[in-house]
């Protein structure tokens, strides 16, 4: 019998189950020699639906094990309608998890903060089946998404929130023993203002927060831009300092610059390195997803800190270097005049790095059609001092999303990019900054792909480019226990 093509647009070497739905990445910690990943998923569909929290771990970030689905939703219980966003620490031989309980007689602006316990390194949860937090501050419009962490002999908690005089806030507390917590009052709080000098603003309310500590007392407050009625935004922080419960941080930073990166949340790796994961929601009609089964992926694990001078920096974890399989492009050289130069080509899942040095506008671009009509552009807009992703024309297919973005790029000095493309997601890192866009994109054309460097008229680009293809992650067969739930009956 034969078997029915790969869909073209799953990714290989990025995290998620092989069906339906999944949102948010949820309960990432370094436990029992492990990294566990857990995420916001449906199992019954490809629909933001019946909300539980699957699970995958690796001993090394590039071979990872179906776990069986971490939480489910208790029947008349807290979280009957869903177990909602949070995070997970280590305390020993446990696994905490901390998440929002949703129930559909309660509003879904008020989540509150419920837990379960794991005493076999994730294998199974038990539900507390109370709630952590009874009562909600006063004055709270919004209330979710816990974020846990430990503190020297004791644990804090950020809960992502609105306030009724129109602030968004993240919200402190503190426990010595993750059973007994304290509310210490807003750790940060916000009106809405521009991001970044973009016209994004910080929101009504915050989703996910996550705090990046720093050594040298300046940290990162990371938190996913919330706005009625549209509801999910943008990913921004907050650089500064931590003073008596209270973060004092100048202007917020976008964290992606891109479209479709929302609810990065953080994981503290063995030697004090920090890693992030985001969730890259579809850029294509719901019902196109639907009908092929699946929606949502995880972004790389990105390694994360605050440089010395204040900007927050991101870069591909060093393990996925490993994933590099055969060397495709070794090109190095220069345009002369308008017109293109072929650089070779390259799969539908590849790792590419490039250093870019122009004297004008000029770039790179992806071409997935014999005859060039479809293509994703990533140029340099030296006028404006920006690196501009273009995925106007990179689908003959209506019903992807089309759109510009860019990110700051220095026009001064060369430019040096890793650009890692896997089937229908991009996560373009600006290396010289330290800075990423991640967007989704839906080719149509089957042959291989070609890659081109492109210059504006006058101008002239040197260029260094080498391009890998890229192995898919090893996905374990899922062990006794693992399966999914069964079918919702209809």
């Amino acid at each position: 019998m034969s078997t029915p093509p790969r869909d073209p647009h799953f990714p290989v070497a990025h995290l998620r189950p092989p069906r339906n739905w999944i949102n948010d990445p949820n309960g990432l910690v370094f436990h029992d020699g492990h990294y566990h990943v857990c995420y916001q998923y449906n199992p019954h569909g490809a629909t933001h639906a019946n909300m539980h929290w699957g699970h995958f771990r690796s001993p090394d970030l590039l071979s990872w094990e179906p776990l069986p689905v971490a939480l489910s939703p208790t029947p008349g219980g807290l979280d009957a309608d869903g177990c909602f966003s949070g995070n997970a620490v280590s305390d020993g031989e446990r696994l905490v998890a901390f998440y929002s309980a949703h129930r559909e007689d309660r509003s879904f602006q008020h989540q509150p903060v419920t837990r379960a316990v794991s005493r076999d390194s994730g294998r199974t949860f038990s539900p507390s089946g109370e709630l952590v937090i009874p009562e909600l501050p006063e004055g709270c419009t919004m209330y979710r998404d816990p974020y846990v962490w430990q503190d020297g002999d004791r644990w804090r908690m950020l809960v992502g929130a609105a306030l009724a005089d129109d602030r968004a806030a993240a919200l402190l507390y503190d426990s010595p023993d993750l059973e007994n917590w304290t509310y210490r009052g807003p750790f940060a709080t916000r009106h809405p203002e521009p991001v970044g000098g973009t016209d994004l603003l910080t929101g009504e309310g915050w989703e996910c927060p996550q705090y990046l500590p720093a050594a040298d007392g300046r940290g990162a407050l990371l938190f996913s831009t919330w706005t009625e009625p549209t509801g999910p935004q943008r990913v921004a922080a907050l650089i500064g300092e931590e003073h008596d419960g209270h973060f004092k941080a100048g202007s917020a930073v976008p964290v992606d610059h891109g479209p479709d990166c929302y609810a990065p949340a953080l994981l503290r790796a063995p030697g004090d390195r920090w890693l992030l994961w985001g969730w890259s929601w579809e850029a294509r009609d719901e019902a196109w997803a639907v009908a092929d089964g699946w929606a949502g992926v995880l972004t790389l694990p990105r390694e994360i800190h605050v440089q010395d001078d204040g900007t927050l920096r991101q870069q591909p974890a060093t393990e996925l270097l490993a994933l590099r399989g055969r060397h495709t492009i070794t090109a190095t050289g220069a345009t002369h005049g308008s017109q293109p130069v072929d650089l070779g080509t390259v799969g539908r899942a590849f790792d590419l790095t490039a250093r870019l040095e122009p004297t004008g506008n000029a770039g790179l671009r992806l071409l997935t059609t014999p005859d060039g009509s479809e293509y994703l552009d990533i140029r340099l807009d030296v006028d404006a001092g920006e690196l501009v992703v273009d995925r106007d024309h990179a689908s003959l297919d209506n019903r992807g999303r089309g759109g510009s973005h860019r990110m700051p790029c220095p026009p001064d000095r060369p430019v040096d990019l890793r650009v890692v493309v896997d089937h229908s997601i991009a996560e373009i890192f600006l290396i010289t900054t330290g800075q990423v866009l991640t967007l989704r994109f839906y080719p149509t054309g089957q042959s291989p792909w070609r890659l081109q460097a492109r210059t504006a008229p006058g101008t002239r680009l040197g260029f260094a480019v080498d391009a890998w293809e890229l192995h898919p992650l090893v996905i374990k067969e899922p062990s006794t226990g693992a399966a999914e739930p069964a079918p919702a009956s209809p």
